[in-house]
């Protein structure tokens, strides 16, 4: 009778018995799925971020320099040949109330930029600017 005693406490499976039978095996594919799951997750995540956020003709947000005609919203009304000379304007302009901003579209050119309504009066303004 000891002996089944001893058995039944050393938790021994008896032959047969289905105990343990849905418990993960130490040589089962299960261990490393998850794994190789989480990692090919990781990389479709990495080239869609790189897809959308990249700079890229096929997909991106990103765009390049916009070219001299393209303004947006935003009217020209005085080139200058040095980005200095444009801030001053830009501080000139932002005395008189009119907002303004400034685009370098190449080298030793800045171009002051205005909303359409405030156009005119930007215009007077970088007129009777002195460092045209």
């Amino acid at each position: 009778m000891a002996h089944s005693i001893v058995d039944d406490r050393a938790g021994g499976a008896r032959p047969g018995s289905t105990e343990g039978a849905g418990m993960l095996q130490p040589g089962s594919l299960s261990y490393i799925a998850g794994p190789v799951i989480a990692i090919v997750v990781m990389v479709l995540l990495a080239l869609f971020m790189r897809w959308a956020f990249g700079g890229s003709s096929t997909g991106g947000m990103r765009r390049g320099r916009p070219t001299p005609s393209d303004d947006g919203l935003l009217t020209r009304v005085a080139t200058l040949s040095r980005r200095e000379s444009a801030l001053a304007l830009r501080a000139v302009l932002s005395d008189a109330g009119i907002r303004s901003t400034i685009r370098v579209p190449e080298a030793h050119r800045a171009d002051v930029l205005v909303f359409p309504e405030d156009a005119p009066r930007a215009r007077e303004l970088a007129a009777s600017f002195p460092a045209r």
